[in-house]
């Protein structure tokens, strides 16, 4: 048994290779990868900890990601700076793979180091959040994950959308919940000449206060808008707290149907298009028969 563990540790003591004069024997490359599996085991299980704690008492899901990204960053860097150092092997032996690594990325991975320090850059200093609602051009979703490379949104009609995060550095991006839920829309409505306009504006303005989702502050403002072609044209604006465009779209519902009701309550005719046809000169009948004949 003693003969076989000496003739073990003597395989295990072989050099394999050497790195910058430094020999790396055969039982410090079979160490690497159990050095590999314990720590990415412990850096899960710790990262996996905190997410919990951090959930548990409400913190903010934005500041778990970023501690869950830097988390994996500095484990990563720990990692192989141990396994360098177990091994023997100098920092500076990798001096030309990483000149040779920096070319290569200035030539070939330009955008993809651009969306890292994008990704980056946007878990600092948070312009966009999870949770957020975004419009980018013409998409409309909400923020679901922020990671190094880009930025998941789900879209208001459910798909899932992946865009580069130098995209949402660059450009001009309408973050609908920056710094507060309170989203202003508008209901605009014609009634018919010969409407009572002041008693339009007090039922416009009774349907859209009877809403429990409308702000009384700002108070929701009446305007008489115009003498249209075929309506006095009016529109209400009000504010709401809403996290998504959908909220807007339910809520101008909500008072059109309250506006018909109270319409019809009162007489009150919506307006429709229509053309007056005037005459001038006498109307003569031609009768068929007679015009055989």
């Amino acid at each position: 048994m003693q003969v076989n563990l000496e003739q073990l540790m003597q395989l295990l003591s072989q050099t394999v290779v050497v790195v910058a004069e430094q020999p790396i024997t055969l039982g410090n490359l079979l160490l690497v990868p159990m050095l590999l599996i314990v720590g990415m085991v412990s850096t899960r299980w710790l990262v996996k900890f905190l997410t919990k704690k951090l959930t548990s008492v409400k913190t903010d899901p934005n500041i778990i990601h970023l501690l869950r990204r830097t988390l994996y960053v500095i484990a990563i860097a720990l990692i192989m700076f141990t396994l360098l150092d177990l091994l023997n092997v100098p920092i500076t032996a990798f001096a030309f793979l990483s000149g040779a690594v920096a070319i290569g990325v200035g030539f070939g991975a330009q955008n993809i180091i651009n969306n890292f320090i994008s990704g980056w850059i946007l878990m600092w200093e948070r312009p966009i959040r999870i949770g957020d609602f975004l419009e980018v051009e013409e998409a409309k979703g909400v923020v679901e994950e922020i990671n190094t490379r880009s930025t998941r949104i789900r879209r208001v009609d459910g798909v899932h959308l992946l865009i580069p995060n130098s995209k949402l550095l660059e450009n001009t991006v309408v973050n609908w919940t920056l710094v507060d839920r309170l989203v202003r829309t508008s209901v605009r409505i014609g009634v018919a000449y010969g409407s009572p306009a002041r008693k339009v504006a007090d039922l416009i303005m009774q349907a859209t206060t009877e809403q429990p989702d409308v702000l009384l502050e700002p108070q929701p403002v009446v305007t008489f808008e115009d003498f249209g072609d075929n309506a006095l044209a009016f529109e209400v604006i009000f504010w709401i707290h809403s996290k998504v465009e959908g909220g807007l779209r339910v809520m101008r519902s909500d008072i059109r149907f309250r506006l018909d009701e109270l319409f019809a309550e009162h007489g009150i005719v919506v307006a429709f298009p229509q053309r007056d046809v005037h005459l001038d000169g006498a109307l003569t009948i031609i009768n068929q028969k007679e015009q055989e004949n």
